[in-house]
């Protein structure tokens, strides 16, 4: 398993909107094959940066299997509206052992 780290700037004045949009768009993303949950949190410190955690089964799920399907275009027509600049997506591998 991985999880998916993405950085979403949003445009100023446009939270709401964008939170809104996401609670339609989460469960888009969370019936992906291959995807195990998703959540949306918002920074304290500046209220327009979002932090979208997703966790999937591999790298290959999220890029080669949801973002080539027909619901990634809904996903992106619900979500990238809202964006000030690119998001910034990295992928992690599962918790190193202690």
């Amino acid at each position: 398993m991985i999880i998916e780290h993405a950085w979403l700037p949003v445009t100023p004045g446009r939270e709401d909107e964008f939170a809104a949009a996401m609670r339609e768009a989460l469960p888009i993303i969370e019936a992906a094959d291959g995807c195990h949950g998703a959540e949306l949190r918002q920074q304290v410190e500046d209220p327009t940066r979002f932090l979208l955690i997703v966790r999937w089964e591999s790298v290959e799920a999220h890029m080669e299997g949801f973002r080539t399907s027909e619901s990634f275009a809904t996903w992106r027509a619900l979500t990238h509206p809202f964006y000030r600049e690119t998001p910034s997506v990295t992928h992690f591998s599962e918790s190193l052992p202690r």
